[in-house]
C-alpha cells in the first residue's frame, strides 16, 4: 500500500510557506515582522494566529540588532532554551534559563512567588539591552514589567507568548499596554507557548528571515 504525499524536503518546505501566505492575513505587518509571523503560522499549524499578534514596529529590528551586539537571550523555561537554534545566533549568544538553578526554589520560597518570578530577578544583571523569551510563564512576564518598572532598567525587546487559562491573556495585555517603552510581540488570548515563542526567535535571529538574502519563507 502507498500513499500519496509529498517526499522531498525542499518541495515540502516551499509548499508549506506558499499555503501559509495564500492563507494568513499578512497585510497589516511590515515586512520584517510578517517574516516572523509567518514562522510562528508554520509552528502552530494555525494561520489565524497571526489575527492575534500585537507588536511595536520596532521588536524585530531592535531585537535583531540587539543579537548582534552580543545580546543574551533571556528565556523563562527550558523548552524555550533548548528550542533557539543556536546556529541562527549572529554573536554565539548565551541563552539563559534558570529554572534549573539548584537555589531557585528557596529563592521564590523566601520572596512567596513561583520559580519563574525569581529567575526573573536573577537575571537582572544581565536584562539591560537583552532580548527576553517567555513562552510559558505568565507569572514571569508580569514579573519582568515590575521589575522593569521598579529598576528602569530595560530589555532591548520582550517576546512574550506564555500560554495557559491563568493570567496568560493578561500578561500578554499588560505589556501589549506598558508605557515603559519596551518593543514587544505578544500572541494575545490564552494561546501561546513554546513552539511560538521559539519560532519569533529563530526568525529574528537569522539574517535572512529579515533581508530575504537566502530564502523566501
Amino acid at each position: 500500500m502507498r500513499y500519496d504525499y509529498l517526499t522531498d524536503g525542499s518541495d515540502i518546505y516551499r509548499e508549506s510557506f506558499r499555503i501559509i501566505r495564500e492563507e494568513t492575513d499578512l497585510t497589516r505587518f511590515p515586512d520584517d515582522v510578517a517574516r516572523v509571523v509567518v514562522r510562528m503560522v508554520h509552528a502552530a499549524g494555525a494561520p489565524d494566529v497571526a489575527d492575534d499578534v500585537a507588536f511595536t514596529p520596532g521588536v524585530v529590528a531592535a531585537a535583531n540588532a540587539a543579537l548582534r551586539a552580543g545580546a543574551p537571550i533571556l528565556c523563562d523555561s527550558s523548552m524555550v532554551a533548548t528550542g533557539i537554534i543556536a546556529s541562527r545566533l549572529p554573536r554565539d549568544n548565551d541563552v539563559v534559563c534558570h529554572i534549573k538553578d539548584p537555589g531557585l526554589a528557596a529563592l521564590a520560597a523566601e520572596k512567596s512567588m513561583t520559580k519563574t518570578m525569581a529567575a526573573i530577578d536573577l537575571w537582572l544583571p544581565r536584562l539591560d539591552g537583552a532580548v527576553v523569551a517567555i513562552g510559558n510563564a505568565p507569572t514571569a512576564l508580569f514579573r519582568l514589567l515590575e521589575v522593569v518598572a521598579e529598576t528602569g532598567v530595560r530589555p532591548a525587546a520582550v517576546i512574550g507568548i506564555p500560554v495557559g487559562f491563568v493570567g496568560a491573556a493578561e500578561s500578554k495585555q499588560a505589556l501589549a499596554d506598558n508605557d515603559l517603552g519596551l518593543e514587544y510581540l505578544v500572541v494575545h488570548g490564552r494561546r501561546g507557548g513554546s513552539a511560538l515563542t521559539v519560532a519569533a526567535v529563530n526568525a529574528i535571529a537569522s539574517t535572512d528571515e529579515l533581508t530575504n538574502t537566502s530564502r523566501q519563507a
